[in-house]
């Protein structure tokens, strides 16, 4: 193969990859071109994307009239808008356990857009992170065992979902009551309450917006307030799909176990699962086996048949 021809071949690769790409973006404005080495092709152009004006969270105002801060925000939502894997994984994802989150929040007197700072958190997947937050809500082991969740190696409640949220929700409503600001709670979500407390005592403010804080803090609630604007309003910002693109949990009923299980993949073909049908439901049991030695009461997830 020519030199020549494998670099035509990669362009013509690229210009594939723009035209799909493009095709679902009504940010992007797609040009024609005509070129007699390439042929036909289109040209996906990025655009700037122009701030809404009432952008907060949870009621509290984005100062965008100041410089840095419209910056910061600008930076967040092209990064979630055109990332559009991602984006429309999000979108799919946040179907699916929105239903189970906004109703707890609700119940422990959060605002709903706390449900984007677990988006912006995991992704609404319960992988680890580097540092060893766990969950769907990101609980460092340290802090779970604070707000009362079981956290060992046969049992880690980091990953239940119900939980887990509770625990959020008192979180976030002690940080509340600490600055006074939910727009602070959620920062100390990320940096903890005494970065926060430290650093704005420090620099004599009383507003995240002021304060000078580590760069992922300072990242941090932009970000939820961009996956906020695009999960609200996706076809604004070119995500297009039908409700049965989304994703959705199966309907479920709890039986309450109040006993050891010895065998978890024995346990879970009494009810017509495989071992990992059975996790996907149960995240939160980490071994193949319940120990259970306190005869504490767990509630366990089965699928309606």
């Amino acid at each position: 193969m020519s030199k020549t021809f494998k670099i035509i071949s990669v362009i013509s690769v690229i210009s594939v990859i723009f035209l799909c790409v493009s095709a679902g973006n009504k940010n992007a404005e797609n040009v024609v071109v005509n070129d007699p080495k390439i042929g036909t092709h289109i040209n996906y152009k990025i655009q700037a994307l122009k701030l809404p004006t009432n952008l907060n969270l949870a009621g509290e105002r984005v100062p965008l009239e100041i410089a840095d801060v419209k910056e910061r925000m600008e930076r967040e939502l092209l990064v979630n808008t055109y990332w559009q894997s991602n984006g429309l994984l999000l979108l799919k994802r946040a179907n699916k356990y929105l239903p189970i989150i906004e109703p707890l929040l609700a119940k422990h007197g959060l605002p709903d857009d706390f449900k984007f700072l677990a988006l912006a958190e995991s992704g609404f997947t319960d992988e680890t992170s580097s540092v060893g937050a766990a969950g769907m809500w990101h609980f460092m082991k340290e802090t779970g065992k604070e707000y009362g969740l079981e956290i060992n190696d046969n049992v880690d409640e980091r990953y239940h979902i119900e939980k887990s949220t509770e625990v959020a929700a008192e979180y976030l409503k002690n940080a509340k009551e600490k600055f006074g600001s939910w727009t602070l709670a959620a920062a100390s979500y990320n940096a903890g309450v005494y970065g926060i407390s430290r650093r704005i005592k420090e620099q004599e403010v009383t507003n995240y917006y002021d304060a000078l804080l580590p760069d992922e803090t300072e990242r941090y609630i932009f970000r939820i307030i961009a996956l906020k604007e695009i999960i609200n309003n996706p076809e604004k910002y070119g995500f297009v799909f039908e409700q049965e693109d989304l994703y959705t949990l199966p309907k479920t009923n709890t039986i309450k176990v109040d006993t050891a299980i010895s065998n978890i993949t024995t346990f879970a073909k009494r009810y017509g699962l495989n071992y990992k049908e059975f996790k996907i439901l149960n995240p939160w049991l980490r071994e193949n086996k319940l120990n259970n030695s306190s005869r504490k009461v767990y509630e366990i997830k089965i699928p309606v048949k």
